[in-house]
Formats: structure tokens, C-alpha cells, sequence
């Protein structure tokens, strides 16, 4: 076997050798024919000059050679190698054919007998007898024998009429579809119609063109319209669907159960005055003394007057256009001068308030609109239904079909057994029942609340759940959190909205090819439409170095994506010390987590002493995208910070995402999964790596594709969930509006080993190239703090530590004292002093 494969290799690699020789033969041979001279010296030609061909003495003798034989017809010799050099690489096999190697030689023969025919008018025939024509020497040949006794008008018919039969035989050429086709399109007797044809076709490619430009102005003109009209928030009528419709068949007395989807434009009043109350909330920037929140005032009668009933005349807007309003509203109202003092407490909120109001969210109108969805017709359910009923007689398992719930991907049968049918007997029926539906996998679990059990059967016609239409649910909208995800939909069709802060940490096992890397973007992308730079920022490590690198360069970003596992293992460590940091910074102030803190923040009510202003701290994902390859590097690191933040980051807003997609006791060990009591299955090989995941079997009978059983927090029932998708064009969509609005600003300190900042901070000895202009700020201010110099100098929050620290080393600066600002040690003047060290150090 080994001896075979070696043979075929080294024939393999003889032939493409044969390839390599034949081009360089070919390509030589064209340059020899084109620079050929005939007064270089040669066979025939007796010269002491020296020869002028590109290919030297020998092109010189083989091109004198080639016109003396085939005259012009010289040049089609390296044409013809150069057709079956082409097959052959395209086939990568060479095969003889018998028909085409005559038609070829025939080709040659009677194009080289037609240009004897012709005068010798070029430079290349000079050399050649008088007798000869342009056909060369065989040519010469071939017309004399034709001649003899054809005479000249036969010897050209005959020549012409094999030329013909010539190119059939090798190129399938047709003179009759030749001339067909060129009367049909007008070049062939017929010049007044092409002509006709050509003006009419400008004519319609002018209107068409003139239909485009009328379009786009009209879409700019409404474009136009639609942000003045922002300008004044606009109400939508309140109207309601149902979501299920309950009906009989009149086959059987089995309810079936259709969920519809719900407009996603209903109750867009409601939604619009939760995030108008939403909004007066945020902007309460009254005076603490005084009591009296104006700002609050204002936004609560702007959201009593967006909620009256517009007038007839007034066009009811999109909800794109009602949350631009929405959010141009807000915008003005922070630009508002508000009446009496104005602390800095408000100035600090109407600041990070005019920040957020910059930055716009992108719309679902981006993503790839969902096609219709497929319905299951009653009478194909019901016969599903008796094939359900009839084979469970077969063994002995009595029971009725209570109800069918037909869904996206999947129809769940509630079967009511009859008293005295164990429900083991049920499930054991797994795969007998595949076989009786012809499914591909059948899963079988109780239902909860009722007496049934549900038996899931795949659908012959499998439905794609897109992102846009989770997103555009109203259950998505409504939700409050900046970390709401669009998980997919239930198995009779409801979106399906989780929030990833009251998980508060995810962990999403599979096997390959099951969904588990679309449902981490889906992740990403339903967080990246609720929250801004902001409020938001990620981690994203991904050691294969494929799946999230679609996301380089938002905004969102603290570090470039991660690829190698032992700077994930220092990002890791970062973590946990910022959740430390956190933690003393809301121990300071007296709140217990990190909305409290940003709650308050934006109401003005904590107190702080000097002139470092409390920022909101925004929410941290840090997202995994296989756990297993950093186990692998430094299992033990990686295993001690992934359970200190499950354990402890939750109130300062620290959330991990991990996925993998080797589900091993070695992986998801028992410290990690005690950690993580959200968890999400994708289609598994066994039981045993079921159980691992979810502590329990069935995802062994997934179907996979987004197919998954969820864990959610605080109950041990697991949901069967579609998976949302989003394809990579979304992806970049969404991606490159967001980069268009801000750059990200990356701590560098975040991937640095301990033993490497300790080296930037001391080991150099040399100062960071900003250290004087903090420095200068912070004499200037008086008071010495981080944040401070990250918004001043917009470096991370490493960097700005780091440089703190120098100064405190370098007796500046006091230590720290808990949550205030450090003390400035030096005087005054010492700015000019510093003028005068800079001078002498450059």
C-alpha cells in the first residue's frame, strides 16, 4: 500500500516537472519568434554580426527554422502548446485524444496551405524563395499538390472547407450557431435594427439611471424630514397581539398550539414611556440642598406631552425614528442651562450624560432581514400525532395526545400516559420512536406543571432563527439591562431574553459544529446593541485565533483581542485585582454594588472630599472562546482567577463568558462548574459529557446547529432554546458602524506579568513620557488620583497607577488613603522647578 503511494506520488511529481518544462518551452519559443532578424546569423544566413534575438544564437537558428518550414503559421505553433498546457493544468492529467490530435494537425496543415496564398509583406518572410508564400515551406508543399489538380480556386475551396472541419474537430466551432446568433442579436443582415436596438437600450439605461437619482433624493428629502421631526418626541398607537391561538382540528380533539410572532411594533407606547421615565431618573440633577430636581420636571412633562395622541395629520413614526427622538431629546435636555448653582456634581453628570448621548446605538435594520417562516399544516400534525400514538401501543405504553405545540425547529407532543405507565417506560422509547418518525434524534422530558410528558420530534423543514427578529421583540426592548442577551427562542417559538448580570457567568460547552461560536457572537452582538463604549467593555480572549476577530477594534474594547494563553492568564490576574479595587472603591462610598454606585453617581447624592469626581464604573465581560487551550498552559492560574471572580465579581459588574469545546472533568472542573450556575449544552457525543456540563443527560440528543439546553440561574429545570443566528457580513456591518464612532482606548498594563510592570515601574529606570504633564496636573489640583490622570490623559487605569506610584517614590506625593485622593507633598512652585529638571534631563 505504502509502495503504491510512493509510485503515485513520484508520477505526480514527473508530471507536473513535464507541465513546468512545457511553459518555459512555450514562452521561450514566442520570444524567439517575436525578436527574430533574419539578418542574425544562422543555418541559413552566413554573418559575422553578432544576433539580436532575445533568446540569442539558438532562438535565432530555431526561429529561422520555424518560418522556413510554417512561414506566419510559425505563431500558432506556441498558441496550440500553450491551449494544451492550459487543459492540463486544469485537469491535472494529461489525456491522448485521437480526433483533436488530427484535427490539430489539420488545422496546422490547411492554415499554413491558405497563407501561401497571401503576398510575403513581412520582415520575417525576407529570407524565404520567391516561389514560397507566407505559408513557409510546408505550406509551399501542400498548395502544389492541391494545385496539381485542383487549380487555385479549388485548392482554396478545399483549404478553407478543412480549416472549417479543422476548428469543429478541436474547438466544437459551429458556423451555423455563428450566424444564428449574430441575426438574433442584429450584427447579421440586419444593421438598421442593431443600430435601432443599441439607441433604445441607451434610452432605457438613461430613464433607469434618472429613476435611481429621483429615489435617492427622495430618500434624502424623508432622511431629512425624519431628523427634524426627531427633534419633538412622537407617540405610537398602543395595539396588541396575541400571542398563541388555540384551535381544534376536526380529526381529533387535540388542541394544537401555533405560536405567532408579535409585531414588534406593539406597545411601542409603553416602551416609550418606560424609557422616557427611565430617562427623568437619570437626568434628576436638582440641587441636593434645595430639593428641587428642575431637571427631573422637565423630562417628566416632555414624556406626559410624547404620550397624548398625536394629532390625525401627524405621521406615526418607526421605532427607529421614535427612539432617535428619544435619544435627541435626552440630548437636549442636558444641553439646557438649568436655573441657580449648578454644583460640580451636575456638571460631572451632564457631562458623562452629553458623552452618552453622542455615541448612537446601532439599529436592527442592519442585520439581515428573517424570511418567512414555515407552518405545519394541521392534518400533516395530526398524522404525526397517530404514528406517536400507534407505535407506543406497540409496546404496551397506552396513552393520548393531548396537545401539540408546533415550533421552529422542533414539535413537542404532549403524550398523557394512562394510569399505570411508568414514565421510564416513555423514555425508554427514545429510539424506537426515531425510527417510527424517521428523526434524527427524539428527546423526552416532563412538562412542567402538568401530566404530561413531552416528546420533542424534529420538524422535516428546519426554520433559521435570525438575531433581528429576537431583538426586535419587545421582551428585548423593554429590558432594562445593559448585559440583555437574545438567547434564541423556546421550542414553541417565544424569543427567549436572559440578562447575563443575574447569571452572573455563563459557561457554554459542545462539541465542534454544534453553535457554540455563533451563540458566543450572538452573545456579544445583543449586548453591543443595548450598550455604549461606556457603559460596556469587553476582554475578549481567543486563543484560535479565528471566532472573535471579527471584533478588533471596538470601542468596547479594553485590550486588543487576546490570542496567547499567557497573556490571557495576566488579563485574568488583572481582573481580579480591578474586582479588588472596585470593591474598596464601593466600600468608600457605602453602596453594595456597582448600579447603586452608578445610580447615585448620576443623582449627584455621594459625597466625596478634593477634586477627584466619581466616574461610573462600567460593567466588565470578559469573553472566553476555548477554556480548554488556556487549562493547557496554566491551569493552575487560570483556575484560581476564573473562581475568584465567579465567587465575588458579580456586585462590582465583572461577568465571565467561557466556552469550549472539550467538556472533561479536566476542563470544567468541579471548583469551576460550582461557580457557574448558568450553563448552556450544545449537542454532546455521550451522557457522560452531558452530565459534566449540565449535570444531567439529554444534550446528547440535541440536534445541534444552535440546538441547546440552558441552565438558568436559581433553578435546576433546564430549557430548550434555538440558538439566535448572526453571520459574519452582520457582524462587520455592526462592527464598522461602531468603529466609525470612537476608537478604543486599550490599558496595556491589562496583559503585562507581574514581573513586567514591576519592570516599567522601577526596573528602567526611565519615566513614562507623560510622567511630567501628570505631574503638572496634579500640582496644579492638588490632589493626586487615578482617575484623574485616565481622564485627563486618557491612559488606563495600569498606567496611571504606575506613574502615581513613581511620584509617591519619588516623595511628591503621599500614600494612598482609601477612597480619597493622595496628598500633593510639594509646593507651588515646584512647577518651575520641573520646567527647569525637564530642560536639563533633555
Amino acid at each position: 500500500m505504502a509502495n503504491s503511494a510512493n509510485h503515485s506520488s513520484e508520477r505526480s511529481l514527473i508530471g507536473e516537472g513535464i507541465r513546468y518544462v512545457a511553459i518555459a518551452v512555450c514562452l521561450l519559443s514566442i520570444l524567439c519568434l517575436v525578436s527574430y532578424n533574419p539578418q542574425d546569423p544562422s543555418a541559413h544566413v552566413i554573418s559575422n554580426r553578432k544576433a539580436s534575438n532575445w533568446i540569442g544564437p539558438i532562438g535565432a537558428n530555431v526561429a529561422e527554422w520555424l518560418f522556413q518550414l510554417f512561414g506566419l503559421a510559425a505563431f500558432l505553433l506556441p498558441v496550440l502548446m500553450s491551449i494544451g498546457i492550459w487543459r492540463t493544468l486544469r485537469t491535472g492529467r494529461f489525456r491522448f485524444r485521437p480526433i483533436k490530435t488530427l484535427g490539430w494537425l489539420l488545422l496546422v496543415l490547411s492554415f499554413t496551405g491558405l497563407l501561401n496564398f497571401a503576398p510575403r509583406v513581412s520582415h520575417w518572410l525576407s529570407n524565404r524563395p520567391e516561389r514560397e508564400g507566407a505559408g513557409g515551406l510546408i505550406g509551399y508543399l501542400v498548395f502544389q499538390g492541391l494545385y496539381a489538380g485542383l487549380n487555385t480556386i479549388g485548392s482554396a475551396i478545399v483549404l478553407a472547407l478543412t480549416f472549417l472541419l479543422a476548428l469543429m474537430m478541436t474547438v466544437h466551432f459551429s458556423l451555423e450557431s455563428s450566424v444564428t446568433s449574430l441575426r438574433n442579436r442584429g450584427l447579421f443582415f440586419k444593421p438598421k435594427e442593431f443600430l435601432s436596438g443599441l439607441k433604445h437600450r441607451y434610452q432605457q439605461w438613461r430613464e433607469e439611471r434618472n429613476e435611481r437619482l429621483r429615489r435617492r433624493k427622495e430618500e434624502r428629502a424623508r432622511a431629512r424630514a425624519a431628523r427634524a421631526s426627531a427633534r419633538e418626541p412622537q407617540s405610537i398607537s398602543d395595539h396588541e397581539s396575541d400571542a398563541e391561538a388555540h384551535f381544534t382540528t376536526q380529526d381529533a380533539d387535540i388542541p394544537i398550539l401555533k405560536s405567532q410572532p408579535v409585531d414588534p411594533s406593539s406597545n411601542l407606547a409603553s416602551e416609550t414611556e418606560q424609557e422616557i421615565n427611565a430617562l427623568a431618573a437619570r437626568n434628576q440633577y436638582g440641587s441636593a440642598k434645595d430639593g428641587k430636581p428642575a431637571l427631573a420636571k422637565a423630562v417628566a412633562s416632555a414624556a406626559q406631552t410624547a404620550l397624548e395622541p398625536p394629532p390625525k395629520e401627524t405621521a406615526v413614526t418607526s421605532v427607529a425614528n421614535n427612539k432617535q427622538a428619544i435619544r435627541v431629546e435626552r440630548k437636549s435636555f442636558v444641553e439646557e442651562p438649568l436655573p441657580g448653582e449648578v454644583t460640580a456634581t451636575e456638571k460631572s453628570a451632564k457631562k458623562v450624560e452629553a458623552r452618552e448621548s453622542e455615541y448612537i446605538l446601532p439599529s436592527p435594520d442592519m442585520l439581515t432581514a428573517p424570511p418567512e417562516h414555515h407552518e405545519q399544516a394541521d392534518a400533516e400534525l395530526m398524522e404525526r400525532a397517530n404514528q406517536l400514538i400507534n407505535k407506543c401501543k406497540e409496546f404496551a405504553v397506552t396513552g393520548q395526545v393531548s396537545s401539540i405545540s408546533p415550533g421552529p425547529v422542533v414539535t413537542t407532543f404532549e403524550f398523557k400516559p394512562d394510569p399505570g405507565v411508568k414514565y421510564s417506560r416513555v423514555v425508554g422509547l427514545v429510539d424506537d420512536l426515531c425510527l417510527a418518525m424517521k428523526a434524527e434524534s427524539i428527546r423526552i422530558d416532563r412538562m412542567p406543571g402538568k401530566s404530561t410528558v413531552g416528546i420533542e420530534v424534529p420538524n422535516l423543514k428546519r426554520d433559521i432563527i435570525f438575531l433581528r427578529e429576537v431583538i426586535e421583540s419587545k421582551k428585548y426592548k423593554s429590558s432594562p439591562s445593559k448585559l440583555t442577551i437574545a438567547l434564541g427562542k423556546t421550542i414553541d417559538g417565544q424569543n427567549y431574553i436572559t440578562d447575563l448580570s443575574k447569571m452572573p457567568h455563563l459557561l457554554i460547552a459542545g462539541a465542534t459544529g454544534a453553535g457554540k461560536s455563533v451563540t458566543v457572537n450572538s452573545i456579544i452582538m445583543s449586548i453591543l446593541f443595548k450598550a455604549t463604549p461606556e457603559e460596556v467593555k469587553f476582554i475578549m480572549v481567543d486563543p484560535k485565533r479565528l471566532e472573535l476577530g471579527l471584533y478588533d477594534g471596538i470601542p468596547h474594547l479594553l485590550t486588543p483581542i487576546v490570542t496567547d494563553p499567557k497573556r490571557a492568564s495576566n488579563a485574568l490576574r488583572w481582573a481580579v485585582g480591578e474586582m479588588e479595587n472596585r470593591y474598596r472603591t464601593l466600600a468608600g462610598f457605602g453602596v453594595r454594588n456597582i448600579d447603586q454606585y452608578n445610580r447615585e453617581i448620576l443623582i449627584g447624592n455621594l459625597e466625596y472630599n478634593g477634586e477627584e469626581e466619581p466616574r461610573p464604573l462600567p460593567y466588565i465581560v470578559i469573553v472566553i472562546d476555548e477554556l480548554a487551550d488556556l487549562m493547557m498552559v496554566a491551569s493552575n492560574d487560570v483556575e484560581t482567577s476564573i473562581t475568584r471572580l465567579a465567587q465575588m465579581a458579580r456586585a462590582v459588574g465583572i461577568h465571565l463568558v467561557l466556552a469550549t469545546q472539550r467538556p472533561s472533568v479536566d476542563v470544567i472542573t468541579g471548583l469551576i462548574k460550582a461557580n457557574f450556575p448558568s450553563r448552556i449544552s450544545f449537542r454532546v457525543s455521550s451522557k457522560v459529557d452531558s452530565r459534566t456540563i449540565i449535570d444531567a443527560n439529554g444534550a446528547e440528543q440535541l440536534l445541534g446547529q444552535g440546538d441547546m439546553l440552558f441552565l438558568p440561574p436559581g433553578t435546576s429545570r433546564l430549557v430548550r432554546v434555538h440558538g439566535s443566528f448572526v453571520n459574519e457580513e452582520e457582524i462587520k456591518r455592526i462592527v464598522a458602524f461602531i468603529k466609525q464612532q470612537a476608537a478604543p482606548v486599550y490599558d496595556e498594563t491589562i496583559l503585562m506579568s507581574e514581573k513586567e510592570i514591576e519592570e516599567q515601574e522601577s526596573g528602567t529606570g526611565e519615566r513614562d513620557e507623560l510622567y511630567y504633564d501628570a505631574l503638572r496636573i496634579v500640582i496644579e489640583m492638588g490632589r493626586a488620583s487615578t482617575s484623574v490622570l485616565q481622564r485627563r490623559l486618557r491612559i488606563g487605569y495600569g498606567r496611571a497607577a504606575a506613574i502615581l506610584d513613581m511620584m509617591q517614590r519619588e516623595g511628591i506625593i503621599g500614600p494612598p488613603d482609601g477612597s480619597r485622593p493622595r496628598q500633593v507633598l510639594v509646593k507651588a512652585d515646584f512647577l518651575e522647578r520641573l520646567e527647569q529638571i525637564k530642560e536639563e534631563e533633555e
